[in-house]
């Protein structure tokens, strides 16, 4: 009997040992939103080397696996991790060691927010960006007078909210070498009783900018740093860097290769010469968790500084229909280049203009390569006439909800109540295409992911108005932006085989939400409880 009980004993413990497939890692007691194809939410999923070895009920995962971890998520929602798909990194870190002038509620505001940041950080310059007119209650775009009193010998750089315009002093027009006489292709220098105003729209900025010094590397990294750490907090795990500079592109190389950033960045360069040479010596790139495979063409400038081109002209502005940025032709060179190496393009439309523009120039492309994927980036307004177009030629739309109630209070003045009903039209967009990539345009925009789902479902703002909603016909659904902010971003930077979805294979990057996720008061910020990207955890909120 003695040796019946040992052997019985033995018998447990040798199949105790042996018992499920060794894992790395556990997570059970869960709601995981797998978002695949059919939105399943399971229970449990296993992790091993950085990868979903299975997702399914609690019972079944924990009886066929056994784990060196096991992380009991108390019932909490866990998607993959959230993608914005059109973000600044490097322009927010730079505003982060700028003036800010985000919310500045007057032009006395603003002066006084240059000059207590001038007191407190003095420099050979003075660079800020936040400002918009449309909050001050008057209609014209600013003018230089107090700037030039106050900083006579030093040159101010002031970007509107949107990037687009920009108010500078005398000095820095005198800096840049620009007059009234002043031509730019692509941009305007303002101009009133035969003087410049320091009122500079698109690319007449960049004659500023280029002659003005950089932020010290060690700053801009540390903003970066404190940047992923934000969007970290939201379950932010991936951005689609939406435009870079050569040496903006070194510098977040050296971040990623010395594993400072974790974030999974898709980043599109701008197609300078020196962008173009390079991607041509090295085509798709592949570093850690950073991929470059794409050009991002400025098509035209913003529709709350008058620079977005219209078929007809603004109505608050029968002179004015807009700036195209980039030329038909360069487009047609650029997406060539493209073309032969393998790359993306990402085009940013404003205007029912330019993305009647861009949707041409993407047939070609489409009668090659159906699933090309060039991107539309921001989609904004539309001519009614030519959402079919969508569909036709293969163009990925890649939007902003955030932009449609930031811009409501003014939008309709600058498009006309006919010309709206193609603005904005997230819903209208989706019918034609399938997919589209949300984002939020941070730093235009906040970073906060739950403003994003506030705006494209209820389409208001953080105060509420309007109560109606805005365009409400264009809302999308809940469902709906949680694929804009997980699948389908994957797909529109060609992740799909490896991100987006809790899926067996893919890898195991999700959060684990702090709070339960609301599905009708969908405006209540929610932050992340834990985030793991490749199975190793890179936040915890406690």
């Amino acid at each position: 009997m003695k040796k019946l009980i040992t052997f019985l004993l033995l018998a447990f413990s040798a199949a105790s040992c042996m018992k499920g497939q060794a894992v790395d890692m556990i997570v059970h007691n869960a709601k995981i939103h797998t978002m695949d194809q059919a939105n399943t939410i399971h229970e449990a999923m296993a992790i091993r080397d950085g990868k979903i070895v299975e997702t399914g009920p609690e019972r079944q995962i924990m009886n066929k696996y056994s784990a060196d971890e096991y992380l009991d998520a108390g019932k909490k929602d866990v998607f993959p991790g959230f993608t914005d798909a059109h973000g600044h990194i490097m322009s927010y870190a730079r505003q982060k060691l700028s003036v800010d002038l985000v919310g500045s509620k007057s032009m006395n505001e603003l002066i006084v927010r240059v000059e207590k940041y001038s007191q407190a950080k003095p420099s050979k310059f003075i660079i800020g960006r936040g400002w918009d007119q449309s909050l001050w209650g008057i209609a014209e775009l600013p003018s230089n007078e107090r700037l030039n009193e106050l900083f006579p010998d030093k040159p101010v750089l002031l970007h509107r909210i949107d990037g687009h315009a920009a108010l500078v002093n005398q000095k820095a027009l005198d800096l840049a070498g620009i007059t009234p006489q002043t031509v730019v292709d692509g941009g305007s220098v303002a101009v009133k009783d035969g003087k410049c105003t320091g009122l500079l729209l698109d690319n007449a900025i960049t004659l500023v900018s280029a002659r003005l010094p950089d932020f010290n590397q060690k700053e801009i990294v540390k903003a970066v740093e404190d940047i992923q750490h934000e969007l970290l907090q939201y379950g932010i795990t991936g951005v689609h860097e939406a435009g870079v500079d050569q040496e903006d592109y070194q510098l977040l190389l050296g971040m990623v290769k010395a594993g400072k950033l974790d974030l999974d960045l898709y980043v599109m360069l701008m197609p300078s010469e020196e962008n173009i040479a390079f991607a041509k010596k090295n085509g798709k790139i592949t570093t850690k968790n950073m991929i470059v495979r794409s050009f991002k063409i400025i098509g035209d400038g913003a529709l709350g500084s008058h620079g977005a081109l219209l078929k007809r002209s603004y109505s608050d502005d029968v002179h004015a229909h807009g700036l195209l940025t980039t030329s038909v032709k360069e487009m047609n060179r650029i997406a060539s280049i493209a073309e032969s190496i393998g790359y993306q393009v990402n085009i940013h439309a404003i205007g029912d203009s330019t993305n009647k523009i861009v949707l041409d120039l993407l047939k070609g492309i489409h009668a090659r390569n159906a699933d090309h994927r060039w991107r539309i980036e921001h989609a904004q307004v539309i001519d009614p006439a030519d959402f079919a177009l969508f569909a036709e030629t293969g163009a990925f739309p890649s939007v902003q909800p955030t932009h449609a109630v930031s811009d409501q209070r003014w939008a309709e003045t600058r498009l006309g109540t006919e010309r709206l009903k193609g603005a904005y039209a997230y819903k209208s967009i989706l019918a034609q295409t399938g997919m589209l990539a949300l984002g939020t345009d941070f730093p235009v925009e906040l970073t906060n992911p739950y403003l994003t789902l506030h705006a494209a479902v209820n389409r208001k703002n953080t105060e509420g108005d309007p109560i109606g909603g805005f365009l409400p016909g264009e809302a999308l659904t809940i469902e709906e932006c949680l694929y804009g902010m997980t699948l389908w971003p994957a797909f529109a930077s060609f992740q799909e085989r490896r991100l987006g979805s809790l899926e067996k294979g893919k890898e195991a990057t999700f959060v684990i939400l702090a709070f339960p996720f609301k599905v009708r008061d969908v405006f209540e910020s929610n932050y992340a409880f834990k985030v793991f990207i490749k199975g190793r955890e890179r936040y915890t909120s406690e």
